[in-house]
């Protein structure tokens, strides 16, 4: 059975992340304080000897994100872990295609998380992620922003200055950053790079109509297949910065999986497509980082 959290299951999710995550009690406490919220948190309750156990969650933590000149919600998925001994029994699947659903229906059009390591994208590449962003690039010196700024305000405007003249990527409130400036100063300030990401489309027509607005003299039409979404398998006409629903049997000149229609909206690597592709969704440098990772 799968429920939203409560202020009664509060605690087992925070015992769930410690057996599998095994960080340290003052990280955990900013990270549940500043970021947990019961209404983000998908928990999967097992019965056992007609008792119910909570043994896998997730979260969807709410964000911004520069998208094609605006911003759009997403939902950055954090925490994401099963107890050892309910593991390969498909409750996280499970969780991932009902926040699928969740998502949809608060009108949140993208999916975004970071893989703790790159074997386990191979998992997630099965519900329609695939990497749109890469580690490595340098990010703001916290340490630095913070010494020269007279205070946490000042420094926020610089940290914010950094990401919000960016298209792609995710954008921090000033609470976003009061929790990051904490997390931080528990390991010394360490310097970060961005990080390896994937995405996930979770409603095409609402990121092509942004797309399509932006782009004006864009006309193509394009049929979209999704296994696991039903409402984005169509075919959808983009002509004079709109998008419209078209006749299926329509001959299409452009077909494509959501997993490579996120990388081409998100200009991940669009110059390794065919030029059919490529002339059409403009290169980007989507960066992700500072994700209390």
């Amino acid at each position: 059975m799968i429920r939203f959290a409560d202020d009664t299951t509060r605690q087992q999710v925070y015992n769930m992340w410690k057996t599998v995550f095994g960080d340290s009690d003052e990280y955990m406490e900013i990270y549940f304080r500043e970021k947990y919220r019961n209404e983000n948190t998908l928990i999967y309750f097992d019965e056992e000897k007609d008792k119910e156990k909570a043994v896998s969650s997730l979260q969807m933590l709410p964000f911004n994100f520069s998208f094609h000149g605006g911003e759009i919600p997403i939902a950055y998925f954090s925490g994401l872990c099963t107890l050892p001994e309910a593991r390969r029994k498909g409750f996280m699947g499970a969780l991932i295609e009902k926040s699928f659903n969740e998502m949809d229906k608060n009108g949140v059009p993208l999916a975004i998380l970071v893989p703790q390591e790159e074997s386990v994208m191979k998992f997630y590449r099965q519900f329609g992620f695939i990497q749109t962003f890469d580690a490595g690039a340098p990010l703001p010196d916290l340490r630095e922003i913070i010494s020269e700024s007279d205070n946490l305000k000042a420094a926020y405007e610089t940290f914010d200055s950094f990401f919000r003249r960016r298209d792609m990527t995710v954008q921090k409130s000033p609470k976003d950053f009061q929790a990051i400036v904490e997390e931080a100063a528990l390991f010394d300030f360490p310097v970060k790079k961005s990080l390896m990401g994937m995405s996930r489309v979770i409603d095409a027509e609402k990121l092509l109509a942004v797309f399509a607005k932006k782009y004006p003299e864009t006309q193509i039409s394009v049929k979209i297949s999704d296994p696991l979404i039903r409402k984005n398998n169509a075919v959808f006409v983009i002509e004079k910065g709109k998008v419209t629903r078209s006749n299926p049997e329509k001959v299409m000149r452009y077909n494509l999986e959501t997993d490579a229609l996120v990388q081409l909206l998100l200009g991940y690597k669009t110059s390794t497509f065919t030029i059919d592709y490529s002339h059409i969704f403009p290169e980007k440098q989507p960066l992700i980082g500072f994700m209390m990772e």
